[in-house]
């Protein structure tokens, strides 16, 4: 074909219009019609000589230079000493890890500042305990109470039921301050009026949602902190009007009630008795309890404004205990468990003459020597069951039956080792009389089979999401039942009816109780009457009225009725033990 070139022949000179162009590759055969046409196109692209000066064209835009890649500098490490060793670099810093999960993070703090409601609820609590509280058990526990209580709720609202009837539970332990005078009691009671109040605001019902309720207002009190400053910054600088008004206030007291005191010697009686006399001790046990409730306080407040959000109706995580896993171990505790129940029943229908017979022991000891060991004997198998029936595999209904029927006989025959205890302690006060430790275990012991029968009836179903919450719930009943019905009272009186019968009894174990004793030991003859109320008569008075006890208002009307005189007392116990 005309034109084309082959690889051998030489290249022609290129035409002036074309000189300024790249030299084009080599046609071939195939594209050498093709040829024109694009020559046709670049040659209409080219500015010629004979084009008229009519109108500058625009300049043409400037291509944008690429982005040159900046240079990687690498360094040169420089050839080791021969003198010294190879020289030693830093290491190179490890990078900082991208934060994690935040602590606690189904509990978010509240978006805004604490509102002016919560400020007063906590600066309310705060005085409350301040001026109320005292050392001593006293009716100034139960007042400050009243106000935390009623502080948190000016806040919060209207309560639930379930929240009222926690409230209304701490609040009763904290009556006990002032209903009983026993030292053991007030902090017992104490402790569990915090309890139920923690549990009132933060709520839960399974192990992991009470477990934080028993909590939840002393960490809020530690998260409230950011939250109460965000609030009182938001509210501003507070001025000097009201310290100026709060200074003429202390002012115009000072000055009306001195002269009004100097005025009229009952009303000076009066302001004596209302404001108390205060050491630095005391002022710091009273700044120490003003500030532990004005924090108690906010912890309720932002347990309101930033409800922990633990999912408590979530499916656990499926157990891995299969059949073969725990049927040996627990049938092996059933089998030991009826053969300890066939010879309670021995026992039981015995009575006193088979147990002298095989044990050699008097009832009364054999009684004493095996309550304690049924006693743990109880609570260790509760760990059982209930280790058993979290982890324990529950997917089809052969398992379902099996986990029933092993847990259930270990629980019933559990409640009749729990029925063994009780009878034993019955005959134990029997020979020796009621104390308070023993009172007090018989009453857990009762409490226990309340929890046992509970177990059972969770174990029909398979399902215990409320047992936790009831377990609690009873424990705190069943404790202040106790404390309520007056224990100290309840021992004394039984032990003075079972002197008046016979003639045995224990004068230096009654002369270490409380007040609460009191009204029943007067009834005493003069000599062991004596021997019982010879610590009593002088305990120290009350200092001021918030230290006002109904019981130690009682023993001090019983005890002007009555004579109490030196005589001399026996140190041990009068009768045979």
């Amino acid at each position: 074909m005309e034109g084309a070139a082959t690889a051998g022949d030489k290249p022609q000179p290129a035409q002036p219009e074309a000189a300024a162009e790249s030299k084009p590759a080599a046609d071939t055969p195939d594209t050498a019609e093709a040829k024109p046409t694009a020559d046709k196109r670049v040659a209409q692209a080219k500015p010629t000589t004979e084009a008229k000066p009519v109108a500058e064209p625009a300049p043409a835009a400037q291509p944008t230079p690429a982005v040159q890649p900046a240079a990687v500098v690498t360094a040169t490490l420089p050839p080791p000493s021969p003198w010294q060793g190879p020289p030693r670099y830093p290491a190179a810093t490890p990078a900082m890890a991208a934060p994690g999960v935040p602590f606690m993070p189904w509990w978010r703090p509240p978006t805004t500042g604490a509102p002016g409601k919560a400020l007063i609820a906590g600066l309310a609590a705060g005085l409350a305990g301040a001026f109320l509280a005292v050392p001593n058990n006293g009716i100034g526990w139960f007042l400050a109470g009243l106000v935390g209580v009623g502080a948190v709720l000016f806040y919060s609202g209207r309560p639930t039921v379930e929240r009222a009837l926690w409230l209304a539970a701490a609040l009763a332990f904290l009556a006990m301050a002032f209903l009983r005078a026993a030292e053991w009691v007030f902090p017992l009671s104490l402790l569990a009026s915090m309890l139920c109040g923690s549990i009132a605001m933060a709520g839960g019902k399974t192990v992991r949602g009470l477990v934080f309720g028993a909590v939840g207002v002393g960490l809020g009190a530690f998260r409230s902190i950011p939250w109460v400053a965000k609030g009182v910054k938001k509210r501003g600088p507070i001025g000097i009007r009201p310290f100026v008004s709060v200074g003429v206030a202390l002012v115009l007291l000072l000055v009306f009630g001195s002269l009004l005191a100097g005025a009229d010697k009952g009303f000076n009686d009066f302001l004596e008795a209302l404001v108390p006399d205060l050491n630095l001790d005391d002022w710091v046990q009273q700044a120490f309890f003003g500030v532990v409730a004005a924090f108690g306080a906010l912890g309720a407040c932002y347990l309101v404004a930033a409800p922990p959000e633990i999912d408590e109706d979530a499916e656990q995580k499926p157990g891995s205990l299969r059949l073969k896993d725990y049927g040996l171990p627990v049938g092996v505790l059933v089998l030991l468990f009826t053969g300890f129940v066939g010879t309670q029943l021995a026992v039981l229908f015995g009575g006193e003459a088979y147990v002298m017979k095989t044990a050699g022991v008097t009832f009364a000891e054999y009684a004493r020597s095996g309550f304690w060991q049924l006693l743990w004997v109880t609570i260790l198998t509760l760990g059982v069951i209930a280790g058993v029936a979290r982890f324990a595999v529950k997917k089809t209904q052969k398992d379902q039956l099996w986990l029933r029927v092993l847990l259930g006989s270990l629980a019933v025959l559990t409640l009749v080792i729990v029925a063994s205890a009780l009878s034993r302690m019955w005959f134990y006060q029997q020979a020796y009389g009621w104390t308070v430790l023993r009172l007090l275990v018989a009453s857990c012991e009762v409490w226990l089979a309340v929890v046992y029968v509970m177990v059972i009836a969770s174990g029909i179903s398979l399902r215990a999401n409320w047992l936790p919450k009831a377990i609690v719930a009873t424990g705190a009943a069943f404790f202040l039942v106790v404390v309520a019905m007056n224990p100290e009272r309840v021992v004394a009186d039984y032990n003075v009816s079972r002197f008046e019968a016979t003639q045995k009894i224990d004068t230096y174990y009654l002369s270490q109780l409380s007040e609460d004793a009191a009204p029943a030991l007067v009834r005493l003859p003069e000599h062991e009457r004596s021997c019982a109320l010879r610590w009593l008569k002088n305990r120290t008075p009350e200092k001021d009225w918030r230290e006002w006890n109904l019981a130690r208002h009682n023993a001090k009307k019983s005890l002007e009725s009555v004579v109490v005189t030196e005589v001399t007392c026996e140190g041990a116990y009068s009768g045979e033990r």
